[in-house]
C-alpha cells in the first residue's frame, strides 16, 4: 500500500479516531487521505496552540496517545507551547509535521526549516522521516515511546512528497508490551512506612495518571498519614474530601519545608520533583526527615533531593503492593485518621464560611465566586482550571473524588485551558465539562472557542474576570518587600501599599489589596468576554451575582451547545 495509507493503518491498530490538526500544502495528502476515510474524524483547529491543547485533554480523558497533525516550521512553533505543557504533564501524544518536498529542500524554500531541531527541546524523541519504507515502523516507535514511562510527546518530520510515492509498503504489526511490576525494595518501604510515628504523604500526578488513587487511600489509611497534593498538581491524586487530605503543597522550597516539619518519613508517590516556582535556597525537606520516593521514572527519585530509598517500578502495582502488606499492621493508624479528619475538617469549615460571606453582586468576590461555581456544577463533573490567582482559590473549596475529574496543566504554558476544555469532552462525551479560566489565560487561548463552536462541543468556560495580570503583581510585590524601590526592566516594583502574604495553599487565609507594578492591567477599555463569545457563535452570559452565576454554570453545564460565562471580580484573588 502507498505510505499515506500504511500510515493510517497504523493510526487504526494503535486505536486513533481523531486527528487534531491544522493543515497546510505540506499535509495535504495526509489530510485528503484522513478526510476521505470514513472511521477517522479530523478535527480542525483555527491556531496550532489550540489544537495541541485540544489533543492534550483527548489524551487524558482517553487514557491513549493522541495524533496531532501540525503544519511545517511555522505551524510547529506555533505548537511549541502545548507540547512543553504536555511533557511537563507527561501527556503521551504523537506529532506530525509536514516538511516541504525533498527535492525543493536545498533551495531553502519559504515556510521550511529544521523540524526536527525545533521539536526537540520540548518532546521525548524525534523522528526525521526520509525514506517511505521507514514511516510505519517510525511511527509504530513514536507510540510506544509517547506511553513509556515517563510519558509525553514525540514528533515526526515527514515530507511531503514521501507521502505521495507509488513505493509499496506494509506496516509492521503492532507488539504488545506488559505493564511495570511492583518496584524492587518494596518491602523495606512498607517496613519504614509502618515504623514511621508522624507519616505524611505527597500524592503526585503519576498516581492518578496510573489509576492508583485507591491504591493510595488505601496506604495513607493504613498508616494514619497526612496527604499533601504535589505543588500545582493536573490531576486528582488523593480524594480532597478525605479525612487525611491537607491540601496541595505551595510550590515554594520554604513553604514546602513547613508543611512538611515535624513528619519523621515522607513517602513522595509519582511527583515530579515538586518543580518550585522560583528560587529559594535549601532544600524542601526539613532536617531530621526521611524520604521515600516512588516513580515510574527512574531519573526522578533522588534527583533534586536525596532520599533514603528511592523506588522505581510500577506506580499502581507498588501500591497495591504495599497496600496489602501494611493492611492491619498499623493499630494507631485509626485514632490519627480521627484526629487528623477534625483539624481538616475544621479548616475547610472556615472556607466555606469565607465564601458564603462574600456573595453578592458583580463585582464579585472571588473566593465566592469559585465557591458559586462549584454549587452550581452538575454530579460527575470535570473542571478544567486554568485559572493562575482564581484556581488557587477554586482548588481550596472543589470536592474531588473520581479520577479524571480535574485537569490542569503543570507545564505553565498559557491559553491551553479552552483547547484542553474541548478535547476533554470529546474525549469522554458522558461527563459535563466546565472550563474555569483567568481572562489573562482566556485570551491566550481564544482560538479553540471557534472549535467549539464549529463541532459544538458542550463545554461551559467560565472566565474570571479581574481585568489584570493578578499574579505577576502578587509575584512583584512580595520580591519589592525585598527590593524596596527596586526596577527591573520597564516594571516598577515599588513596595506594595500593604504587605501581603498571596493565598498560595489550601490553609492560605489572608485579607488585602497588594498593588504593584505599572502596565499590568487589562482595563480600560473593559474587557468583555461575553461580546468575544459572540463573534465566534457561541452562546454568553454575563453573571450578574453570585447566585446569578450558580444558576448559569448549572443550566449551561446541562445543555447541549458550548456556552461562555464572563464573571466580572473585584482586583484581588487571595482571600481564601
Amino acid at each position: 500500500m502507498r505510505p499515506v495509507d500504511a500510515m493510517l493503518e497504523v493510526l487504526r491498530d494503535e486505536g486513533v479516531t481523531r486527528v487534531f490538526g491544522n493543515p497546510g500544502t505540506t499535509e495535504l495528502p495526509f489530510v485528503e487521505a484522513v478526510t476521505a476515510a470514513p472511521d477517522l474524524e479530523y478535527v480542525l483547529g483555527v491556531q496550532e496552540a489550540s489544537v495541541v491543547a485540544m489533543a492534550d485533554g483527548y489524551a487524558r480523558a482517553t487514557g491513549r496517545p493522541a495524533f496531532v497533525s501540525l503544519h511545517i516550521a511555522a505551524g510547529l512553533a506555533n505548537g511549541m507551547v502545548g507540547l512543553l505543557n504536555a511533557s511537563r504533564s507527561r501527556t503521551p501524544l504523537v506529532v506530525t509535521a509536514g516538511q516541504q518536498d525533498r527535492r525543493h529542500l536545498a533551495q531553502d524554500p519559504m515556510l521550511s526549516g529544521d523540524l526536527v531541531g525545533i521539536a526537540r527541546a520540548a518532546v521525548k524523541d524525534t523522528f526525521d522521516v526520509q525514506h517511505a519504507y521507514d514511516l510505519p515502523g517510525m511511527l509504530r516507535r513514536a507510540f510506544a515511546l509517547a506511553v513509556q514511562p515517563p510519558a509525553g510527546p514525540v514528533f515526526l518530520s515527514i515530507p511531503m512528497d514521501l507521502l505521495e510515492e507509488e513505493t509499496s509498503i506494509d506496516p509492521p504489526p503492532k507488539s504488545r508490551l506488559g505493564g511495570l511490576g511492583p518496584a524492587p525494595g518494596w518491602p523495606e518501604a512498607a517496613e519504614r512506612l509502618a515504623a514511621a510515628e508522624r507519616p505524611a504523604i505527597v500524592a503526585g500526578d503519576g498516581v492518578g495518571r496510573n489509576g492508583a488513587v485507591a491504591d493510595l487511600v488505601a496506604v495513607a489509611e493504613a498508616i494514619g498519614a497526612t496527604v499533601y497534593h504535589q505543588p500545582m498538581h493536573d490531576g486528582v491524586d488523593f480524594p480532597t474530601v478525605h479525612p487525611l487530605y491537607a491540601g496541595m503543597l505551595d510550590a515554594r522550597y520554604s513553604a514546602i519545608r513547613t508543611a512538611l516539619a515535624g513528619h519523621d518519613v515522607v513517602f513522595i508517590a509519582g511527583t515530579r520533583a515538586f518543580m518550585a516556582h522560583h528560587y529559594e535556597p535549601g532544600s524542601p525537606i526539613p532536617d531530621g526527615t526521611a524520604v521515600i520516593q516512588l516513580d515510574d521514572d527512574p531519573g526522578e527519585p533522588g534527583r533534586t533531593f536525596p532520599v533514603a530509598l528511592g523506588l522505581v517500578g510500577g506506580v499502581r502495582t507498588t501500591l497495591a503492593a504495599l497496600a496489602a502488606q501494611l493492611a492491619g499492621k498499623v493499630p494507631e493508624a485509626p485514632s490519627r485518621v480521627q484526629a487528623i479528619g477534625r483539624v481538616h475538617d475544621a479548616t475547610r469549615a472556615r472556607v466555606r464560611k469565607r465564601a458564603l460571606a462574600g456573595y453578592g453582586d458583580a463585582p464579585m468576590d472571588p473566593l465566592a465566586a469559585v465557591h458559586a461555581v462549584v454549587s452550581g456544577l452538575p454530579a460527575d463533573s470535570v473542571v478544567v482550571e486554568e485559572a493562575i490567582t482564581s484556581g488557587l482559590l477554586l482548588r481550596s473549596v472543589l470536592p474531588l473524588e473520581r479520577p479524571r475529574s480535574y485537569v490542569h496543566t503543570v507545564g505553565g504554558g498559557l491559553g491551553s485551558g479552552i483547547g484542553a476544555a474541548i478535547g476533554s469532552r470529546m474525549g469522554d462525551p458522558t461527563r459535563p465539562v466546565v472550563a474555569v479560566l483567568g481572562d489573562g489565560c482566556t485570551l491566550f487561548g481564544l482560538q479553540g472557542l471557534w472549535s467549539a463552536a464549529h463541532y459544538r462541543v458542550p463545554v461551559t468556560f467560565v472566565v474570571m474576570n479581574n481585568g489584570e495580570y493578578r499574579t505577576l503583581k502578587e509575584t512583584a510585590a512580595r520580591r519589592g518587600r525585598d527590593r524596596a524601590g527596586r526596577r527591573v526592566g520597564s516594571l516598577d516594583l515599588t513596595p506594595p501599599r500593604l504587605d501581603l502574604t498571596p493565598a498560595r495553599d489550601f490553609l492560605g487565609l489572608t485579607d488585602g489589596t497588594p498593588g504593584g507594578p505599572d502596565g499590568l492591567d487589562l482595563a480600560p477599555p473593559e474587557l468583555d468576554f461575553s461580546r468575544v463569545a459572540e463573534f465566534f457563535g457561541i452562546t454568553a452570559v454575563r453573571a450578574r451575582s453570585t447566585d446569578h452565576l450558580a444558576e448559569a454554570v448549572a443550566r449551561a453545564a446541562a445543555g447541549d451547545e458550548p456556552v461562555l460565562i464572563d464573571v466580572p471580580i473585584t482586583s484581588y484573588a487571595g482571600s481564601a
